[in-house]
């Protein structure tokens, strides 16, 4: 766990555009090569918004990236700070699973910095693979 992916994390939260649930979340998504890429959630009217983890997948992808090791997850309702681990959904568990191997690690932040540290198969056991 890299104290600096937290702090992208926090920081990426704060520029979410979330003013359907006042719910915002950052991600901060580490290559195998050490590269960082940021996420935060972003809502639509419409009917479906974009998670943070799926932000920061996004823009790693279309970076050419194909290597992950871990995301770090932080999420709070707008002003504060966290209190409760923000799981990735159900949705996000799934896609991220398209691109890591089984260890591949997810850390959610909660309050005081407190991380709980999971791998995608333990959130997704059994995922839907090709």
């Amino acid at each position: 766990m890299n104290n600096e992916d937290i702090n992208l994390a926090k920081e990426a939260r704060l520029k979410a555009y979330s003013p359907y649930s006042n719910f915002q979340v950052g991600a901060a998504l580490r290559t195998k090569s050490g590269k960082v890429y940021v996420g935060c959630n972003i809502e639509n009217h419409g009917i479906q918004g974009i998670c943070a983890e799926r932000t920061a997948f996004a823009k790693a992808l279309s970076e050419g990236e194909r290597e992950f090791e871990s995301i770090t997850v932080v999420g709070s309702p707008k002003g504060k700070e966290p209190t409760e681990k923000c799981m990735p959904c159900g949705y996000c568990r799934q896609f991220m699973s398209e691109f890591v191997d089984d260890s591949f690690k997810v850390y959610v932040v909660g309050k005081e910095n407190e991380i709980e540290e999971l791998t995608i198969s333990e959130l997704l056991p059994r995922s839907f693979k090709l």
